[in-house]
């Protein structure tokens, strides 16, 4: 497994631990407001579970960057995928799609089908039977979008 399929599940895990707490309250100032207790977690576990400083930093990234476009992410989820409003797709599924869509249009750095094809191994590791179809038809159909 590469480091940063490694680091893409940490931060994964850390997205649906803070999703999954706030479920029953307002989702987004709800994690941005548990955005330093998401930060103490990810420093413990990253400090447990990484081999380097580069892999802290990936990850760190990643949950910066969701956490600080998280409602641009979701209103785009809904857009691509508008029979599911964003509270009834499965946590794991949300938060899979989010780190797919941050990496599809926020993040320069990595390439679509990289994100893509991440977000699909994700989906099916940690997701229902279905996910890794749900999460590529939509992701699939933001990079149609965005490579026109």
């Amino acid at each position: 497994m590469s480091n940063r399929h490694f680091c893409r599940i940490i931060a994964m895990q850390i997205l649906y631990q803070s999703d999954f707490k706030s479920a029953f309250s307002l989702r987004y100032q709800k994690i941005k407001d548990d955005a330093e207790i998401i930060k103490k977690k990810l420093e413990a576990k990253v400090k447990d579970q990484t081999s380097g400083n580069s892999d802290h930093i990936f990850i760190k990234s990643l949950i910066s960057g969701i956490i600080d476009n998280i409602k641009k992410i979701d209103e785009i989820i809904a857009e691509y995928a508008p029979e599911w409003p964003i509270e009834k797709i499965t946590i794991v599924d949300r938060n899979v799609l989010r780190l797919g869509v941050y990496e599809l249009k926020f993040n320069d750095n990595i390439p679509a089908k990289v994100a893509i094809n991440e977000a699909i191994e994700l989906a099916k590791t940690f997701g229902g039977e279905k996910s890794g179809k749900f999460v590529n038809g939509v992701l699939g159909s933001i990079y149609k979008e965005i490579s026109r």
